[in-house]
């Protein structure tokens, strides 16, 4: 699953990686804020709805668009 964010820094990241806590460990989730895109990647074995995801992210107040 990839998903671009508009992520800018490391507070953001770990912004998004907590509103996602609820539905995998923080430590599965990575976000590349090198890429242009700020692409969101899942590492886990059960991977969560990408609705479920997109909804998260915004919830915490960021974009999320799916790649």
């Amino acid at each position: 699953m990839k998903i671009k964010t508009n992520a800018k820094c490391a507070g953001c990241s770990a912004a998004i990686k907590k509103a996602l806590s609820t539905l995998a460990p923080a430590e599965e989730w990575e976000i590349d804020l090198t890429s242009p895109d700020r692409v969101l990647t899942y590492t886990g074995s059960d991977e969560p709805s990408v609705d479920a995801v997109v909804a998260a992210v915004r919830a915490a107040g960021f974009q999320a668009e799916i790649l």
